[in-house]
């Protein structure tokens, strides 16, 4: 077996294709072999996990919203946490957006970033979490008159406190908000890059844009991504979520997408799905998020399967997660009982999440060689 401490390196070419086929083999493998020596939370629990795609707004816990309501008079929220929980059984993709605008409106000042930020870092530690690329959109928040220095230096310190407490290491993508009603789009993409660049600190590593895909195309936003990448920033756009795979094509050839959030209507397009397996343009795909939202009707039928099948590279993310009841732990859960996945083929996706990130290679290495020493420890436990 392959030396634990020495994975096949991220460096500035990247690691040779058949190291990482290799690695992956003999990691999958061990993973494999711990069906019967550990449970599936056991399994779950112990392996040292990357989240690529999660909103920071949609990550506020249901206590934090109610708090925050009281605090700020927010109406139109519900009162107890049972009628939240109602509140967040969505009808459709456009309900789900209706309900999450009116939720952000919480959100007033420094302090109440500061604690989100804090709390969804703390809660990603928890599960295992040691690295996150978390999306939010400064829009929505300085449309309702906060200053954007508020958002900016809020989510800052709650992550540099998450940090400081756990290790967790948290970078930010700005996003923008498609489909808000009323407003001019690329005036709004035009400010959320302004913001990136004015307020940004060195963790801002990317621009997206989020939202609505219906009415909404891609194209129209080159120049805001060609900005964004102008200044190091990397293209991590959703497309083909609840639009076809000329979305997806849109994002690639006309936003410079370096990922692309969710991906799935690809598969409508088998030279798309050559175009990502060639070029290694990886898909963030969130399935249970996929289930909340109307998109596809049920996990058996979620395509994350047929992806992997197809060579497409995917990871495995949990986009929203106390609105769809769910976290990242859980999409690991619902990988194996819901989709039908080996625990070998989730190794894969918990090793692919580590090298589709922007971290730098030496710590990618590290995280890789974290993976396998945790599931071969549960694979060949001490008597």
């Amino acid at each position: 077996m392959t030396d634990t401490t020495t994975p096949p390196a991220a460096a500035a070419a990247g690691p040779s294709p058949t190291a990482v086929t290799a690695w992956d083999d003999e990691t999958s493998a061990a993973a494999d072999a711990t069906v019967g020596t550990a449970t599936d939370e056991q399994f779950v629990d112990a392996l040292p996990k990357v989240e690529l795609h999660v909103h920071l707004e949609g990550s506020m816990l249901p206590g934090t919203v109610l708090a925050l309501a009281r605090r700020h008079g927010v109406e139109d929220i519900p009162t107890d946490e049972d009628a939240l929980r109602a509140w967040y059984e969505f009808r459709d993709f456009n309900h789900f957006l209706a309900v999450y605008r009116t939720a952000v409106q919480v959100l007033r000042d420094e302090e109440d970033f500061a604690l989100l930020a804090r709390e969804t870092a703390l809660g990603l530690a928890a599960q295992n979490v040691r690295y996150a690329e978390m999306y939010f959109t400064p829009w929505i928040h300085t449309m309702r008159g906060v200053s954007p220095a508020e958002v900016f230096a809020g989510i800052e310190r709650g992550r540099l406190e998450a940090r400081a407490a756990t290790g967790v290491e948290i970078r930010w993508i700005p996003d923008i908000p498609g489909g808000l009603p009323g407003v001019d789009i690329l005036m709004v993409a035009d400010r959320t890059v302004e913001y990136a660049l004015t307020y940004g600190s060195d963790a801002l590593i990317g621009l997206g844009i989020g939202g609505a895909e219906v009415g909404v195309p891609r194209p129209q936003f080159a120049p805001a991504f060609s900005a964004a990448r102008d200044a190091g920033l990397r293209s991590v756009p959703h497309a083909g979520e609840t639009t076809g795979a000329r979305t997806v094509w849109d994002a690639i050839e006309y936003l410079g997408a370096d990922r692309i959030g969710h991906g799935i209507r690809a598969l409508e397009d088998s030279a798309l799905i050559e175009r990502l397996r060639t070029d290694a343009i990886p898909l963030d795909v969130n399935p249970t998020s996929n289930l909340r939202t109307g998109v596809v009707a049920d996990y058996a039928s979620h395509p994350l399967p047929k992806l992997i099948e197809l060579g497409v590279p995917v990871s495995l993310n949990s986009d929203d997660p106390p609105m769809f009841g769910t976290t990242l732990r859980e999409e690991y859960l619902h990988a194996l009982r819901d989709l039908g996945l080996s625990r070998g083929s989730v190794a894969r996706l918990a090793a692919a999440a580590v090298r589709h990130s922007f971290l730098d290679p030496d710590r990618k290495v590290e995280l890789l060689t974290e993976q396998r020493i945790a599931i071969e420890r549960l694979a060949t436990p001490s008597a």
